[in-house]
């Protein structure tokens, strides 16, 4: 029984992917970015979960990418595409360039099952957090909200992040010692600090922190700082 456990989870990230896609195609764009955090701690748990009961398998592995695909390809290729079509209605043609976030999201799962590099961080803008990227605009303030031309640099940006050769640092723990995860930590106070302030306006915040820590902390790795 136990070894089903993990795929069921995974496939509650799946169900609440779709249904943030259903409720992007609505036109409620908040209660998908919901969707989109509800479907982040499923992917976290179904994984936790099979390193725990010591069953993880190859299914498990591919039926991950798979729900993946769904909450954190599909959903944020859809949000995008409504949001241009919502800002350029005279030319739907233009919208579906939103499409590109989905076949990048695809390479980028592609790539990370046959990476064995990807082990204690990650290469190129994980989907999901690229997803929380994409739909965390609903958020923005309306004077900093994005014009025709941002929305798709930002479809093109975040398309290309996907697959960069870029090292960026993921929460996966070996130790607990401040020497080995020091930008770990940082990184978590000050996610943690930005939600405790600014609640849901710091939603577009996170991504870009994250980009910025990872990097800094790559080069002070390097630098042996």
């Amino acid at each position: 029984m136990k070894k089903h456990i993990p795929n069921f989870i995974t496939c509650l990230n799946l169900i609440t992917g779709a249904l943030g896609c259903i409720t992007i195609l609505q036109g409620d764009f908040h209660l998908a970015t919901y969707f989109v955090i509800v479907s982040g701690l499923f992917d976290f748990m179904d994984g936790f979960a099979a390193r725990i009961l010591g069953v993880q398998s190859p299914i498990g592995k591919e039926l991950d990418s798979l729900a993946d695909m769904i909450s954190f390809g599909l959903l944020p290729a859809l949000y995008m595409v409504m949001l241009i079509r919502e800002q350029q209605p005279t030319n739907e043609y233009l919208a579906f360039s939103g499409l590109l976030i989905v076949v990048f999201s695809a390479i980028r799962l592609a790539r990370f099952n046959i990476d064995d590099r990807q082990t204690d961080h990650f290469i190129g803008l994980p989907t999901p957090a690229n997803t929380v990227l994409i739909t965390s605009l609903t958020f923005l303030p309306a004077t900093f909200s994005l014009s025709i031309s941002g929305l798709l640099l930002l479809t093109l940006v975040s398309s290309l992040l996907l697959v960069a050769n870029l090292p960026l640092i993921a929460l996966k723990f070996k130790g607990v010692s401040w020497a080995e995860n020091k930008w770990k930590y940082l990184l978590m106070l000050v996610v943690i600090g930005l939600l405790a302030v600014l609640q849901d306006a710091a939603l577009p915040l996170i991504i870009p922190v994250y980009l910025v820590f990872s990097v800094v902390g790559n080069l002070s790795t390097r630098s042996g700082v």
